[in-house]
């Protein structure tokens, strides 16, 4: 099995920023990497593949992850769950496009007394 690289300690900390001041959401070591959950949800998974690529999964609406699927790079459906989506992170992530991706995450993930503390952006066609 190829070795996994770990992900940058400034990409886990940009992604923490935005997770963890969400309503009661933490980060934890994850079997590979770093995952961020509300209760017993995880609303993201951030590591290195085996091909020395970083990944990012997150929830989204079904339709959405039909549209990121139909987009392509850098994002991906995941292989199970109508909900599950990934993209890939580089020096040209869209921080800002991603925390909004978080966030949105978080709201389908996080009970709904909780995801209602939330301000949420405004959707943006993608």
């Amino acid at each position: 099995m190829a070795d996994r690289p770990e992900v940058p300690q400034e990409w886990v900390r940009r992604i923490d920023a935005v997770l963890s001041a969400l309503p009661r959401c933490a980060a934890e070591p994850a079997w590979v990497g770093v995952r961020w959950r509300v209760g017993s949800a995880t609303v993201a998974h951030v590591f290195g593949g085996e091909d020395g690529l970083f990944r990012i999964t997150f929830r989204a609406e079904p339709d959405e992850v039909m549209a990121f699927e139909h987009l392509g790079a850098p994002y991906f459906r995941m292989g199970w769950g109508t909900d599950a989506v990934g993209m890939l992170l580089d020096e040209d992530t869209d921080w800002d496009e991603l925390a909004e991706l978080l966030t949105e995450s978080y709201c389908l993930r996080a009970p709904a007394h909780l995801a209602a503390q939330v301000e949420r952006p405004p959707t943006q066609g993608r």
